[in-house]
This record gives structure tokens, C-alpha cells and sequence, in this order.
């Protein structure tokens, strides 16, 4: 008996795939020969009885650096002038560490200065609704 069984695996709109492999396989998909950017990986795979099954799987490619913006995000409605930070970094540098950049600077969240606020303000009303100078007498 004859084994059809085949999986082609495509990547994007080929019409060529670029691996044609017999089942079981287990490969390695190179990513760094790919750009960045949106692609899929269609995989057509042939029965014993030339019946094809077809999977897209969506996936996206981020080689390079990572670029974080602060001040913007997308389909946001801006109007006047608005400050931007831009950062991109990466890992290309594989025997020394970037310490300029290799952070993107934040504000600090709301919550955190709503916390320091209240905590402020408990210990204030605890000052003024508990001083006594007779409760602090000295031993000495």
C-alpha cells in the first residue's frame, strides 16, 4: 500500500511551499530570515486517501528592536500639542548591557499618588486627634 500522506506547510500568499514533509515532523521555523510585520503560516496537510486539510495560523514577527511610545496610542482623537517618547530597544548585544534606553520612562500611576495622599492624611488626622504631650513624659 502506498503512503500519500504529505504536509506542505506555506508561508503568507506562496504559491510555492517552502517545506514538504511527511507525517509525523517536527521543524524549526526560522524567523530571523523573515521581516517583521504580520504573517501566516498555512499548513495543507493529505490523507492516506488525498483528502486535504487546511490550518492558517496568524502570527506576527518582532525581530527587531522593540519600540515603546509613551504619549500616544493608537486611534486616539489628539488635538493641539501633545509631547511623544519614542524608545526602541533590543537584544542585539549579546556581551554587553545598554543602561541608557534600555528602560522607558513612565509616569506614575494615579493610584499610587491617590495611596500616598490617604496614608498622608490618616497619619495627619491621627497627629492632630491623638496628640498628648502628657502621654510623652520622659523617663530621665
Amino acid at each position: 500500500m502506498e503512503d500519500n500522506r504529505i504536509i506542505k506547510v506555506y508561508l503568507d500568499d506562496e504559491k510555492q511551499p517552502f517545506a514538504a514533509f511527511s507525517p509525523p515532523v517536527k521543524f524549526v521555523l526560522d524567523t530571523t530570515k523573515i521581516p517583521d510585520g504580520k504573517h501566516t503560516l498555512k499548513i495543507v496537510a493529505r490523507s492516506s486517501s488525498n483528502v486535504e486539510g487546511i490550518r492558517v495560523i496568524p502570527f506576527e514577527v518582532r525581530n527587531g528592536p522593540a519600540i515603546s511610545v509613551v504619549g500616544l496610542s493608537e486611534n486616539e482623537v489628539v488635538d493641539t500639542q501633545i509631547p511623544i517618547t519614542i524608545n526602541a530597544y533590543g537584544s542585539e548585544t549579546k556581551d554587553s548591557f545598554v543602561i541608557r534606553g534600555s528602560e522607558t520612562p513612565k509616569a506614575i500611576p494615579s493610584w499610587v499618588w491617590a495611596l500616598i495622599i490617604a496614608f498622608v492624611g490618616f497619619a495627619l488626622f491621627y497627629i492632630i486627634m491623638y496628640w498628648n504631650p502628657d502621654l510623652y513624659t520622659s523617663f530621665f
